[in-house]
């Protein structure tokens, strides 16, 4: 992190330099942002999503997944799941007792198990088999929310979203991103705080930080290559 941190310090350079008249404060901040962003991208490059997959609809399940489990654990799931389970034709005609089985180590195995049994059989009645690149269309599928449509979007399709998890939420807000106490007016306000075309890898760039760094409990300010454009905000 060491050469990261160097482009940060010349970074904090320019901010300090910026004028504070008129609407001063108000540029101060934007230009604040946009190096925080700059900076993550720095030092986290080749960020993406750990869940592995082949094709939009294992994302699908995947992320369905990975609610209150961790990432790994999915993937290790997943690895044998989808050689029993290929198509979502498959998942549609499964047992439900013999599915709660084979994903019962990512928990809530009951309510995740229906979820992905009656979103593929709604995807395969209603799409063809095929995972819709729509926002309206995917919060629509059982056991899929905004953050889950959010992740499909952007993962699968390539189309700018921001997903708030808690890692998003935790830092959008620490950062100054967001004030908001809600996930929804998180989402609005980094949507309109970061560049659109940075939405995909910004939401991983957090990601990474607040699983590495900036964790929930003890976030390690102190060792922090953002630590002077870091506010610490809403601090637990």
């Amino acid at each position: 992190m060491g050469k990261n941190a160097d482009v940060l310090k010349d970074g904090m350079t320019c901010y300090k330099k910026i004028d504070k008249t008129k609407d001063g404060t108000g540029k101060l901040e934007k230009q604040r942002l946009l190096r925080l962003i700059e900076a993550l991208g720095g030092l986290y490059p080749n960020a993406s999503t750990a869940l592995r997959y082949e094709n939009p609809f294992q994302l699908l399940v995947a992320t369905i997944l990975s609610a209150q489990c961790t990432d790994k654990r999915v993937n290790t799931v997943t690895e044998r799941l989808f050689k029993k389970y290929k198509t979502p034709e498959d998942f549609a005609c499964a047992d439900m007792l013999e599915l709660q089985e084979d994903i019962k180590e990512c928990g809530l195995f009951r309510s995740k198990s229906k979820s992905i049994i009656e979103a593929s059989r709604k995807i395969v009645e209603k799409y063809g088999g095929k995972v819709p690149a729509d926002f309206d269309k995917l919060v629509k599928l059982p056991g899929v929310g905004r953050k889950t449509a959010n992740v499909i979007l952007a993962n699968a399709f390539g189309i700018p979203a921001f997903a708030v998890d808690t890692h998003v939420f935790r830092l959008a807000r620490r950062m100054g991103f967001s004030d908001k106490k809600d996930v929804l007016g998180v989402e609005k306000d980094l949507m309109e705080k970061i560049p659109k075309q940075l939405w995909i890898k910004a939401h991983h760039w957090l990601i990474y930080h607040g699983r590495e760094v900036c964790r929930a409990k003890k976030p390690a300010c102190g060792k922090c290559p953002l630590n002077e454009l870091c506010p610490k905000k809403f601090l637990e």
